[in-house]
């Protein structure tokens, strides 16, 4: 490793010393890096306090492979039902093409055909991609479809190099480069997944590697995007921590040692330790343009990064949805519920059953008062949900009075409080079946109920 000459960086506008330049270390045993990682022990988490710059994009965005790694956790979508949340993801995604990319497979009749069927919908986002084995068999299916642009699956570390394709480094290297070359020849841009770079040899073979993938890049005068994949979710989202675990350490390192642009840089992380939200947001901010993820997180064993989740983190960042309609998210939870069949858990997060709904006392009564107290934002205009409360034991008159003024639309003087005639009524109601040793929730339409009891036998003229 040698320093080289000084030079003005057009980042960060001052004089830098070129990076030092990293070369493959071929080894003859896999680095497992057993520090960190000794199977039969919780990984671990080390600091070396080698801090990374923050580095936000002027513009991020957000990715899609919903139809692609969404799909190998679950059944197989219809071509329909592909076609139906393709046109409700580009309605999310807005005019300014918030969600940039969706991602397909290739491989069966049904996939082929629904990359055709959503390519007779002419839109502009998201734009469709594919994703393929780095074979050369894989890319003739690619080429023969005709898209701009292809996933290519390059393995980065030695579990996977090793142990699964039975090559050492530099016979890995060699293969991907062949495949990546028939990408350029064929005027295909390759997406080159780098799989398993949490666990890889960053400098001894990341590095090493994207700068030879580059060099063909500039031979042929096709641009090539990296997409950092976080395979088992050991990312950490700390500055200061060991590589390869440091999300940040991996931007910037891809951009500082290998000159990767911000532009061709994409994280593509799994939740398996409950850190896709916030590896993908640390992507962004140390200098990644796209973060990559499914629906509703769905994916292999604990999921992906939820594109929902990165919508509402990408409008905290920015200040701003430009332009995206965050309405859809509930379109699609209802399409996946009532069409598809698949059950959200309901403490899932903007789209759960129970995601603004409380049951405690307290609560509806602070939602009565004012429904900032106990509401995160204005969740009906921004995804056509009212907060609500589930009536119970704990639920009190303030939630009996909230759920009335919600179902009914009561509106200022009309509103109902939990002084009122009906809520009492109401209550006495439920306080008696909790006292006979009821254990379910209050069904809505038990209310509706005694509300139209309340009125034919108890109002006396329109007195709630």
């Amino acid at each position: 490793m040698i320093n080289t000459e000084i030079k003005m960086n057009p980042k960060t506008h001052l004089l830098e010393a070129e990076p030092l330049h990293y070369e493959l270390q071929d080894v003859d045993e896999p680095n497992l890096i057993r520090e960190l990682y000794e199977y039969t022990e919780i990984p671990r988490v080390s600091f070396n306090f080698r801090r990374s710059p923050f580095g936000m994009p002027a513009e991020i965005w957000i990715t899609d492979t919903t139809f692609r790694d969404g799909q190998q956790s679950r059944e197989p979508y219809t071509v329909k039902q592909i076609v139906d949340i393709y046109k409700m993801l580009s309605q999310l995604s807005g005019p300014n093409g918030i969600i940039r990319q969706s991602e397909f497979f290739v491989y069966s009749d049904r996939d082929r055909e629904a990359i055709y069927k959503c390519r007779e919908q002419d839109l502009r986002f998201p734009e469709i991609t594919t994703w393929i084995r780095a074979n050369k068999n894989d890319f003739k299916l690619v080429a023969d479809i005709g898209v701009k642009e292809t996933g290519i699956l390059v393995s980065c570390s030695d579990y996977h190099i090793f142990t699964k394709l039975s090559m050492n480094r530099r016979q890995a290297m060699e293969h991907y480069l062949s495949v990546i070359s028939d990408a350029f020849e064929a005027g295909v841009i390759p997406r080159c997944h780098l799989e398993d770079i949490t666990r890889s040899d960053f400098y001894g073979y990341v590095v090493p590697f994207v700068k030879e993938v580059q060099k063909l890049s500039e031979q042929a005068g096709i641009p090539v995007k990296f997409r950092a994949c976080d395979t088992l979710g050991y990312g950490v989202p700390y500055n200061g921590t060991v590589l390869p675990r440091s999300v940040s350490g991996i931007i910037y390192g891809l951009q500082q040692f290998a000159g990767v642009p911000s532009e061709m840089l994409e994280w593509h992380g799994h939740n398996d330790f409950y850190k896709a939200v916030p590896n993908a947001s640390t992507a962004w901010l140390y200098g990644a343009c796209a973060v990559n993820g499914t629906l509703f997180g769905i994916g292999e064993r604990t999921g992906n990064t939820p594109i929902e989740a990165m919508v509402f983190e990408y409008a905290q960042l920015r200040g701003t949805l430009d332009g995206m309609d965050t309405t859809v998210i509930t379109d699609l939870a209802r399409y996946y519920e009532d069409v598809i069949g698949y059950k959200i858990p309901p403490q899932t997060p903007f789209v759960g059953e129970n995601f603004n709904v409380t049951r405690a006392g307290i609560h509806a009564d602070g939602l009565l008062k004012n429904e900032e107290i106990y509401n995160i934002f204005d969740t009906k205009k921004f995804l056509k949900r009212p907060p609500l409360v589930s009536i119970n034991q704990n639920s009190g008159a303030a939630g009996i009075a909230v759920w009335l003024n919600d179902t009914y639309g009561l509106e200022g003087d009309r509103r109902v409080s939990k002084h009122s005639n009906v809520v009492k009524y109401i209550k006495k109601w439920i306080d008696d079946q909790y006292a006979n040793g009821r254990m379910s929730v209050i069904a809505g339409e038990e209310i509706k109920n005694l509300v139209n009891r309340f009125v034919t036998e108890e109002d006396d003229g329109g007195n709630w």
